[in-house]
């Protein structure tokens, strides 16, 4: 599990990456567009492709912490080793939605790469963005597949300095 948690906060890093290099194109662009009238051609799609490919990163390192959604109102006086089993399941079941998508995004990426797909104001490949999102899904896929497998590691106390 090391691997892949060294690999998840590698997707989550690039992830934070995009979003801070879109975040100071989006201000440039609004601080250019009123102040002297310069604006950056297609910032919106750039913003558009570059948030959905973070998303996308982010979502191995969510799995890894376990930062999605529990609803535990109807296991909360379940024993540990039923909300255990239960989380596995829920693990395989992300595992395989997520295979899912990785299939699909690879199809609809296939797809771009045939047909030259291309942004409307930029000409940027659509492909590329496919790209970026199969091999986070496929991460997610594999961390989810070995939780269900192994479970999850006990949780370790935060250190406060």
């Amino acid at each position: 599990m090391r691997v892949l948690e060294i690999l998840a906060k590698a997707c989550a890093v690039l992830a934070g990456v995009l979003l801070t290099g879109i975040t100071l194109m989006t201000c440039a662009s609004l601080i250019g567009r009123n102040t002297t009238g310069w604006t950056l051609v297609g910032d919106f799609e750039l913003t558009g492709v570059a948030t959905g490919a973070a998303i996308a990163l982010f979502m191995p390192w969510c799995q890894v912490r376990r930062g999605n959604i529990i609803v535990d109102f109807f296991t909360a006086k379940a024993s540990q080793r039923t909300n255990d089993a239960l989380d596995r399941f829920g693990a395989l079941m992300l595992a395989i939605c997520f295979a899912a998508l990785a299939w699909r995004t690879s199809l609809g990426g296939w797809n771009a790469w045939t047909t030259h797909s291309e942004s409307q104001m930029l000409g940027v490949p659509q492909w590329i963005v496919y790209a970026a999102m199969v091999p986070a899904f496929v991460l997610t896929t594999v961390i989810g597949l070995w939780q269900a497998a192994f479970g999850f590691p006990a949780e370790e106390p935060e250190a406060h300095a």
